[in-house]
């Protein structure tokens, strides 16, 4: 697995719990300390309390010493941690995943609807464009016919008419050039996300019976044992690899949900029988624009952003998007390397 996927100790779950639980230690036993120096300092004045105190020292020194006996500690440190915090909360990483699963399906859904409102919305947009269009050329039409019959109020009237009809036609193709950008990343995103939901289910469905066999012939003490021997423990690189997928997917979930979030606001804002949307909605898509690129999308996303500012290139809304995802046998699977 690439060292780039691994996360730390300190930063998943039960590394918290392993920080409160020494700093919990050491206010401890500052506290003991000073409650008992008395006693302590007796204890150590003695024969035995010498005896004690420097093999405590020697302990310790040797653990921080050797390897080994350090892997061995820190194995025992993090299992212990590992199995308190799964008291609170959710640390199979097969489980995690299978909520991850379900929580794709359920946005794909309201993605799905998303598409489909968005797509009916452009085709009323694009309608009212090609009716302004047709109005201006009409009043264009009169006043050149107005000014022949030198009726010069009429002139005024009907140029000044066609003028604020291009103004808002202006500002409607601007509007339909932001939505296109939504229904170009939104139907993206989805197609790339049922590759993904397709992915994780194989990977689950594959590593849940590895995992039962790793766990089955993988005790705590043969855990231990491998430690002793040099070697790493196959149970935690294995739970590695997949936190490490579920912390890939969390990521793709979440940008996924900000970006319909996104959607939402911005198709919330507008208004087209009066023509008019709000700037937060589309200072929240511009801000998108603007960021880094996208776990979901990759480089598909300036691909995506360079095709709806290219006049050339017209997207055909009557087109149905392919949005099923080709066969697993016919592809390789994004998280296979995972675990190499």
């Amino acid at each position: 697995m690439a060292e780039t996927k691994r996360k730390s100790f300190w930063r998943r779950p039960e590394g918290v719990t392993g920080g409160i639980f020494l700093i919990a230690a050491l206010i401890g036993a500052g506290y003991l300390a000073s409650a008992f120096i008395g006693a302590i300092l007796t204890f150590l004045s003695s024969t035995a309390g010498i005896i004690v105190s420097l093999l405590a020292l020697g302990v310790v020194i040797f653990t921080a010493l050797d390897p080994k006996a350090r892997a061995l500690v820190g194995y025992m440190f993090k299992s212990t941690m590992r199995w308190i915090t799964g008291l609170f909360i959710k640390m199979d990483p097969i489980g995690i995943l299978k909520s991850y699963i379900d929580d794709l399906k359920s946005n794909l859904r309201k993605m799905n609807r998303q598409v489909s409102q968005l797509r009916a919305q452009m085709h009323k947009l694009k309608e009212l464009i090609i009716n302004n269009k047709k109005q201006i050329n009409s009043n264009l039409s009169e006043a050149g016919a107005a000014q022949k019959e030198n009726r010069k109020s009429q002139v005024i009237l009907k140029t000044r008419k066609a003028g604020r009809l291009k103004n808002s036609n202006m500002k409607l193709e601007a509007l339909y050039q932001k939505m296109e950008v939504l229904y170009r990343v939104l139907t993206k995103m989805y197609e790339n996300s049922e590759i993904m939901l397709e992915d994780i289910t194989d990977q689950v469905e594959v590593k849940e019976q590895e995992r039962k066999a790793i766990v089955a012939s993988h005790g705590a003490m043969s855990s231990a044992m491998s430690i002793i021997k040099g070697n790493k423990d196959k149970k935690a690189m294995f739970d590695m690899a997949l936190e490490a997928v579920a912390d890939d997917v969390s990521q793709k979930v979440g940008e996924m949900e900000r970006f319909m979030q996104v959607s939402d606001s911005f198709m919330q804002s507008i208004d087209l029988q009066n023509g008019v949307f709000e700037e937060e909605g589309l200072k929240m898509l511009e801000k998108w624009e603007q960021e880094g690129t996208s776990l979901l999308l990759g480089d598909e996303k300036i691909q995506l952003l360079e095709q709806a500012a290219d006049e050339n290139d017209v997207l055909d809304l009557d087109a149905i998007p392919e949005r099923k995802a080709e066969k697993l046998e016919n592809r390789d699977n994004q998280y296979d390397t995972f675990f190499e």
